[in-house]
């Protein structure tokens, strides 16, 4: 016997939920694509107070607004700018102290009166931060006190009611996003920070440096050029790489002989053993610093068609060896 608990109460057929999905999507991408027809200099005045900020990005906003918020402020955070969410409640009862005179708060109220933050208005200016707001009602008291105001306001909400924020909270998300995106670009973030900035999980992964998967000191198969052949494929059997460094006296790379290059000696010569390797080195081989991507890395080997990278400092001293293996073990591919 069914749950009453769980029991459809309606008579509500599964093609009208799909309409009703359809008109949410559709009203809530309308409220973004209309922001693209309200963006003007206030936005550009927006990113200059941003960008001569020399304190912390303040976020705050209440309720729904406030979710929104807190994903703004960690979007600043990964994409270089220093910026963190207060509660406005919060802040009125003693988390005030957070903000500094250089510091710009960014406030998001779709209706712009929303009483616990028009209540932190006076505390802002005492605090000498700028404030920029985001809101649905330019002529709102956040909007008229703001630094600068950018209008995020929808013709209506995606909910049928046209009540609950939905269509207003995403328009606010994306114009959250815009901002810190054009700012990220302004201060010239590149992959390399971004990778600093996420060192855990898949994209932690992605964005890894070469310096975290090369193999180092005793790992690095390494021979001098009159080393002997079978002293040679000693270390490269050692090693485990398929290959090996040729390299001089001061540890810089003069060459490097591998697996392939053996083979296509041996079918030409007998006395291979009897051979250093200076003789079956390839010179000018390929190299790469420690501060890449790996993922760089990658594309230099499959680019190539070979399995080993050799990681070499401004002088070429080799400081590690990348392997195609050491990628499949930190599961970057």
């Amino acid at each position: 016997m069914a749950d009453k608990s769980t029991a459809r109460t309606d008579d509500s057929r599964p093609d009208e939920a799909i309409d009703l999905a359809r008109r949410v999507l559709e009203t809530e991408a309308q409220a973004i694509v209309g922001l693209i027809r309200q963006l003007d200099g206030q936005f550009l005045r927006a990113l200059d107070v941003l960008g001569d900020c020399r304190g912390r990005v303040i976020v705050t906003g209440m309720g729904k607004s406030g979710i929104i918020a807190h994903k703004l402020a960690a979007t600043f955070s990964s994409t270089g700018t220093s910026a963190f969410f207060l509660h406005p409640a919060e802040a009125l009862h003693g988390d005030l102290g957070a903000i500094r005179d250089d510091d710009v708060v960014v406030a998001l109220s779709y209706s712009g009166e929303t009483d616990e933050l028009v209540r932190l208005l006076e505390s802002i200016r005492r605090a000498g931060a700028r404030l920029i707001s985001l809101t649905g009602n330019l002529r709102s008291t956040l909007g008229q006190a703001a630094d600068v105001t950018l209008g995020c306001e929808v013709a209506e909400e995606a909910c049928p009611m046209n009540l609950a924020p939905t269509a207003s909270t995403t328009a606010m998300l994306a114009l959250g996003d815009a901002l810190a995106m054009a700012l990220s670009q302004r201060k010239g973030f590149r992959p390399e920070h971004f990778a600093d900035l996420h060192p855990a999980g898949r994209l932690g992964r992605k964005l890894m440096r070469v310096e975290s998967v090369m193999r180092m000191a005793e790992g690095i198969p390494a021979v001098r050029p009159d080393t002997p052949m079978p002293d040679v494929i000693y270390e490269m059997s050692k090693k485990g790489l398929g290959m090996t460094c040729v390299v001089d006296p001061a540890g810089r790379l003069i060459g490097i002989l591998t697996d392939g290059d053996l083979r296509r000696h041996m079918g030409r010569e007998s006395n291979l053993l009897d051979r250093a390797a200076a003789d079956v080195m390839t010179t000018r081989p390929v190299t790469i610093r420690r501060n890449l991507l790996a993922v760089e890395a990658l594309r230099e080997m499959e680019t190539r068609k070979i399995t080993s990278i050799v990681v070499v400092d401004a002088i070429d001293v080799v400081e590690g060896v990348v392997h195609l293996h050491d990628l499949w073990r930190t599961q970057m591919i």
